[in-house]
């Protein structure tokens, strides 16, 4: 598995952890793909965009695979829509439990619902764009 084995606390605490990953990731897929629609609306190409924003501090390795992903419209899934979604329940129930806003959470699930609701269960997260460009009648591909 890992290389890097890290205690995090008691019984649970690594599944708190992997919850708290997906969180992180959520909202990173959610930063990109609203900068990429930004920027494409804006009528900059994503492409370079993404290229230029990689050599700086917004880089990272969603906006570098994702990134390519949402540019590309390659949406076979490395990581199910459903399944974030499942992890997102798991983190909004927990926050819910906890008494902890999570804000941000709450609207990228909105958006991977929007993204199910349309079929897309089974799209890779990256997918989250579409939703995106739906709201914003926008698409950054020329598809």
């Amino acid at each position: 598995m890992g290389k890097n084995i890290t205690l995090v606390g008691d019984s649970g605490a690594g599944q708190t952890c992997k919850v708290a990953n997906q969180i992180i990731v959520a909202l990173n897929i959610e930063a990109v793909s609203e900068a990429l629609v930004f920027a494409s609306k804006a009528g900059a190409d994503p492409a370079r965009v993404r290229q230029a924003l990689l050599g700086g501090f917004a880089s990272s390795k969603i906006l570098e695979v994702h990134g390519e992903r949402m540019i590309e419209g390659s949406f076979n899934p490395g990581f199910k829509i459903a399944l974030h979604q499942k992890d997102l329940n798991l983190a909004l129930s927990g926050a819910k439990e906890l008494g902890v806003a999570l804000p941000n959470t709450e609207t990228a699930q909105t958006l991977f619902d929007e993204c199910a609701d349309q079929g897309g269960e089974n799209w890779d997260h990256s997918a989250l764009i579409k939703a995106l460009e739906m709201r914003s009648g926008h698409s950054i591909r020329k598809d």
